[in-house]
């Protein structure tokens, strides 16, 4: 097909060609419902999403910027979520995600060869921790990968050994917890939290294990965090920030510290790098 408006005209002609190419594109972006959520991730930044499902499978997500505005002095919260926020949806479908319980083949081995030789969970585990050589040779392997799939009654079958051992050799008070920060899953963080209480055992502070927030806070007040209302970052006069990237570990609410040097503030970065 030709067209043209007289002398000097631009003319062109449409091909003639199948379009089924389209489809890809139509099918990529096409889905059955959608479904507001936000991602249980360590950020705690409670950044809302729309998710869109196709075929019971995530196909992709988008920013929903509807956050309430506090007041006509404060900036407003949106736009909320990040880089890490958007490529959630890939997480659940990774190859690389693990999906089974995994322990160390080495210790795997000598635990199988101690319950194959007719001893209970709590004797497999005395005789590999009570064997200096055995013993040392399991915790040389942490580190070094060597991860081999199991069950979840083997797993937890050791795991309880491993417990009641310390606990009848050395007191309850020698067990020392870690479970799931409260930004990822509040139940399993308290199921944990509550167990340990229940054993009388020490609860770890999850800062001393990856110092990103105030990790000297509960020496300091005995509280684990302050967990302050960003927004009040842009009603304060001055910051002291210390060993942090907001960009980096705050990405949703770094922007309030921007707005806090142009409502007149001050922040001073404290950092080893």
């Amino acid at each position: 097909m030709t067209a043209g408006n007289g002398e000097g005209s631009r003319w062109f002609r449409v091909a003639d060609e199948p379009r089924d190419w389209e489809d890809f594109y139509r099918e990529r972006w096409s889905f059955d419902k959608s479904v507001r959520t936000s991602h249980g991730v360590n950020c705690s930044g409670s950044c809302s999403w729309e998710v869109f499902v196709k075929d019971g499978l995530i196909c992709w997500e988008l920013q929903k910027t509807d956050w309430p505005q506090i007041n006509s002095d404060t900036p407003n919260y949106e736009p909320r979520g990040c880089q890490r926020g958007i490529s959630a949806s890939w997480y659940p479908y990774s190859p690389v995600r693990p999906k089974y319980p995994y322990v160390r083949g080495v210790l795997l081995d000598f635990y199988e060869q101690e319950r194959a030789a007719g001893k209970d969970p709590l004797g497999a585990w005395a005789a590999i921790v009570e064997d200096p050589e055995r013993k040392q040779t399991y915790r040389k392997a942490r580190g070094k990968a060597g991860w081999r799939r199991t069950t979840w009654e083997r797993a937890t079958e050791i795991w309880a050994a491993a417990i009641i051992y310390t606990i009848k050799t050395y007191g309850p008070d020698h067990l020392a917890s870690f479970s799931p920060i409260p930004a990822m899953s509040m139940v399993s963080f308290l199921s944990g939290h509550r167990f340990c209480n229940l054993l009388g055992g020490t609860m770890l502070s999850f800062y001393e294990w990856y110092h990103d927030l105030p990790h000297i806070m509960p020496m300091m007040w005995g509280d684990q965090t302050d967990v302050h209302e960003s927004a009040d970052w842009y009603q304060s006069t001055y910051w002291v920030v210390i060993g942090s990237n907001l960009p980096m570990t705050r990405t949703p609410d770094a922007h309030f510290a921007s707005e806090h040097k142009y409502n007149g503030g001050k922040i001073v970065n404290l950092a080893p790098n």
